[in-house]
């Protein structure tokens, strides 16, 4: 039986972190995260996002001036062993030497819990985990799946305020990626546990946060939940980096987006607008008359649910379409194209 766990609401408030050498790694930047939420930092390698989750742990010391909060009790100058934090890192920073059982337990002993209590609070760890079976076995006999099982299990054993994950999926393969991020997901809702999770990964942040937090150069440049980042990008670089948006170069008149090879209707654009961006799904094939742009296909992707086709000749770059169109497309052929007006957006 999973029980929920006592979690704490997690603050940032002005953290910067500036390094000896001058370099500013990330903000100031101001943060609230609810108790029991899931928020996923995202963003490119060397946007920050680590170093905010850091300072979240107690891993790093904000500038001055910067706090970060537990619920009510100011954690700024407490270091990680005493925030009651649970850490998994994607190189998952298991003991060798110790077998599963006492990996998981390790936490619960430095804390001085008796051997019955952190024996039995371990072996809850592991049937959560479903690693029963390898409670004796060395680190190096585990499977990449069942090391970060074991990290997660470690993590969650102290009954910590708050879990934090730094890229703890990255070096499994795909299909196991996906498995774990599943079973992540499902059991983060049950305990009900305040959750900060840090990827470069759309499709995990996506799936996994309540809310998303993306940074940029050290700076967060939006906050909202997986549908408002993907539908409502709030600027250029959101709306390039997660997922896919093409970009259509032309210029507005009588309330639409012309460009060289058809008309968007767009009433909602600035005058001065020079060029629109829309997503691949927004597009579907139209009859001639009833059409926006028109192209031909340079190449077709069958995807089982859906056709992805690269359509050149309507801009400076192909136009990517995903088609849920039972039809068959051939390189070459003329399409003729619909965009979904309320979808484009102008930055």
């Amino acid at each position: 039986m999973i029980r929920k766990m006592d979690s704490s609401p997690i603050r940032l408030r002005n953290c910067s972190k500036t390094y000896g050498d001058g370099t500013i790694a990330v903000g100031p930047v101001d943060i609230e995260i609810a108790a029991g939420e899931t928020v996923v930092i995202l963003g490119p390698s060397g946007c920050g996002k680590t170093t905010t989750l850091r300072m979240m742990a107690g891993l790093e010391m904000p500038d001055p001036g910067g706090h970060v909060l537990f619920g009510a009790d100011d954690v700024t100058r407490l270091p990680i062993e005493k925030r009651n934090v649970g850490m998994v890192f994607q190189s998952y920073a298991l003991f060798p030497n110790l077998d599963v059982l006492e990996n998981i337990a390790y936490g619960l002993r430095v804390r001085g819990i008796g051997l019955a209590e952190r024996s039995a609070r371990a072996r809850e760890m592991m049937g959560m985990m479903r690693l029963e079976p390898f409670a004796e076995r060395r680190i190096d006999q585990l499977s990449g799946g069942q090391k970060q099982r074991v990290a997660l299990a470690r993590a969650l054993a102290i009954q910590p305020r708050a879990l934090l994950l730094d890229e703890a999926l990255t070096a499994l393969d795909a299909k196991l990626r996906d498995t774990l991020r599943t079973e992540i997901d499902v059991l983060l809702r049950r305990l009900g546990i305040t959750t900060v999770y840090v990827t470069h990964d759309q499709e995990e942040a996506m799936s996994l946060g309540d809310r998303i937090i993306v940074m940029d150069r050290g700076k967060i440049v939006q906050i909202g939940s997986p549908r408002e980042i993907y539908h409502r990008p709030g600027c250029r670089f959101v709306a390039e980096f997660v997922g896919t948006m093409n970009r259509l170069p032309g210029e507005v008149r009588d309330g639409q987006f012309v460009t060289k090879s058809g008309r968007i209707p767009c009433r909602h654009l600035d005058p001065d607008c020079r060029e629109v961006m829309f997503r691949p799904e927004s597009v579907t094939i139209a009859d001639p008359a009833e059409c926006d742009l028109t192209g031909r296909v340079a190449a077709t992707f069958f995807l089982g649910d859906r056709t992805r086709l690269v359509v050149d000749g309507i801009g400076d770059q192909p136009v990517i379409v995903e088609s849920e169109s039972a039809g068959e497309f051939v390189v070459d052929q003329i399409v003729h194209l619909k965009v979904r007006s309320a979808a484009v957006h102008a930055f």
